[in-house]
């Protein structure tokens, strides 16, 4: 498996959120001008995710969210011709499934796939049957369902006596195409030790989901075979930020040389 640069768009806030601006030509047009960009610069592949819809639903999103987010998936892949993903947040897996289908995307990020954890959005249950009996039932199995493992911004207390490994080896049973490790929250670096132990016990794809950088790449270039980067790709590194061409640049180069 290529080692892959996995880049964000962050989509401006949705219809019905509190920071919906309404201007949807806008929104459209932001996600698919960050598509360009990333395709300019050789990003492998991009993941769309709904960021600026704060404060976020648990499981649940309106179908104004999801029909916006189908027309920007169909548009980017379309202009990107690369891989494109999507998480629809918070842990929305069957919406971006759904969304996946339409839009021939090829992959979603899940969040709540195995074990249950406490976010700031409250209890998520997990639901790797839910959404891979409702992926066979639309017949959408060409997409793959890339797991959050230990996810960041939430409390795993509930499991503190489950390992990251056998939370990574649960994910692998339950039929996980992948799983995400990340730091503690956006932005914040993996650790190594704990990357290290998953990847040589698990055979499925594992991705880094935060806290990649130029300056960091080479260290955890061996042991992922996949990296999602949002807040380094921003202007000053802030996720809100647009994006800083220079930053993703200098990032692809180092990759280029790694490979």
């Amino acid at each position: 498996m290529r080692k892959k640069i996995i880049g964000m768009i962050h989509t401006l806030a949705s219809p019905g959120t509190p920071k919906f601006s309404n201007n949807i030509d806008k929104i459209i047009s932001k996600a698919l001008d960050e598509a360009r960009i990333y395709k300019s610069l050789g990003v492998d592949a991009i993941i769309i995710e709904n960021m600026h819809d704060v404060p976020y639903q648990n499981r649940n999103v309106g179908q104004e969210v999801t029909s916006l987010l189908s027309i920007i998936s169909y548009e980017v892949k379309n202009e990107f011709k690369k891989e494109v993903g999507i998480q629809v947040l918070a842990g929305a897996n069957k919406e971006a499934l759904a969304i996946a289908k339409c839009a021939d995307l090829n992959f979603i990020r899940a969040e709540g796939f195995v074990f249950a954890h406490t976010a700031d959005e409250g209890i998520i249950e997990s639901d790797a049957a839910e959404i891979l009996r409702y992926r066979k039932l639309i017949n959408a199995e060409n997409v793959k369902v890339y797991t959050d493992i230990k996810k960041k911004h939430s409390s795993h207390s509930i499991t503190s006596d489950v390992t990251l490994l056998e939370t990574a080896k649960a994910a692998e049973f339950f039929l996980s195409d992948g799983v995400i490790i990340t730091g503690k929250s956006t932005g914040e670096e993996v650790d190594l030790d704990d990357l290290k132990s998953v990847k040589e016990e698990i055979s499925i794809p594992v991705l880094i989901g935060s806290g990649i950088t130029s300056d960091n790449l080479k260290k955890y270039f061996e042991f992922a075979d996949a990296f999602i980067i949002g807040s380094y790709f921003k202007k000053d590194g802030k996720w809100y930020n647009d994006l800083d061409e220079r930053r993703i640049e200098k990032l692809i180069n180092e990759a280029h040389q790694l490979r």
